[in-house]
């Protein structure tokens, strides 16, 4: 099965304007916003509502543009909501986006192409997608990065390939170390699962 590839490949690793002439503006022209600030604009924020708190993360359209797309279409698309954390190490990172409360795996569109050369690193706060084995199978599941895990970057991978980060929290890590704490349990051939379900209640663009 897909999933159970997928947790043991991770559970193997634990070990991601240009200058133009200056132009004469009409008074009534606003002037153009810096760099610095137009990029934060353009970066889309997703908020997830969890039942032990909020997590925002701040998603990079320019370094992971595919994965971008993928996860804010999941999030259009309502997929997450009810889904829960279904994996969590504590000195690792906290698995969710796939799964419900009775352990049962939702349907997903097809998987995207591994962005992990993408200079993203995958260290503590940041987020990726997690896949299975195969390089090109991320769909929706994702993991937050509870410690730095540089293993899982392409230029220290052991198979070569890493994990995709393609944004970072910016508010709640409280929440995720809250998570990452709590009890696991084995249910069925799937480990490290919350005993207290850790749901997903909602997960929304950010106005």
């Amino acid at each position: 099965m897909i999933i159970s590839k997928l947790f043991r490949q991770l559970a193997a690793v634990a070990f991601v304007a240009a200058c133009a002439p200056l132009l004469a503006q009409a008074p009534s022209a606003k002037p153009a916003a810096a760099p610095a600030a137009q990029a934060a604009a353009e970066a889309p924020r997703v908020q997830f509502k969890t039942s032990m708190g909020n997590i925002t993360v701040e998603l990079d359209p320019k370094a992971a543009p595919i994965s971008v797309a993928n996860f804010l279409r999941y999030v259009d698309d309502k997929h997450y909501d009810g889904t829960i954390f279904h994996r969590v190490i504590s000195g690792f990172m906290i698995q969710g986006g796939g799964f419900m409360p009775s352990m049962r795996e939702k349907d997903t569109r097809a998987p995207i192409k591994l962005e992990s050369g993408n200079g993203l690193s995958n260290v503590r706060g940041t987020i990726a997608m997690a896949r299975t084995n195969v390089p090109d199978s991320a769909t929706a599941q994702f993991f937050i990065n509870v410690v730095d895990n540089l293993r899982l970057d392409k230029a220290q991978a052991a198979d070569g390939n890493g994990y995709a980060v393609f944004g970072r929290v910016i508010e709640g890590m409280e929440t995720v170390d809250k998570i990452r704490a709590v009890q696991t349990t084995t249910r069925g051939f799937y480990q490290n699962v919350p005993e207290t379900p850790v749901v997903i209640e909602s997960a929304r663009r950010m106005k």
